[in-house]
């Protein structure tokens, strides 16, 4: 989980130009073992962003030690959110990600389905404690 948390942050860092912070996990799907002796990779994309904050999206693939002329293995997948921060640690404006296929299209659109879903699981949440 760190290290899916490691590449999301540096994707974040990268696009966003300057220091970004995880402000949520939205969910970490392991689909098969990582068995000792693969070699791991991890994709990650920024797919959304806000004003200040981004999803980004991580695939993590392994090559199986004994079998090196297979096709990599998907492992896990994960959607991270990150908010870029300053200097003083408070949030600044991140340039937008601007869908260029789509592939990024329908990445976009899945991240605005999420967000509003974390959005209502919040409000949800304040309501029922304010009761």
């Amino acid at each position: 989980m760190k290290f899916v948390d490691d590449v999301a942050g540096a994707a974040a860092a990268r696009h966003s130009g300057g220091t970004a912070v995880t402000a949520s996990i939205d969910e970490i799907v392991f689909s098969e073992p990582v068995r000792v002796g693969d070699l791991v990779h991890a994709h990650a994309q920024v797919n959304w962003t806000g004003r200040t904050s981004m999803e980004v999206g991580v695939r993590v693939v392994a090559e199986r030690w004994d079998s090196a002329e297979d096709e990599p293995v998907g492992v896990a997948t994960a959607y991270l959110v990150f908010v870029g921060v300053d200097v003083g640690g408070s949030p600044r404006v991140v340039r937008p990600v601007l869908p260029e296929t789509p592939e990024d299209e329908r990445r976009y659109r899945e991240a605005e389905i999420r967000r509003a879903h974390r959005l209502a699981k919040r409000r949800a949440i304040q309501a029922h404690r304010a009761a």
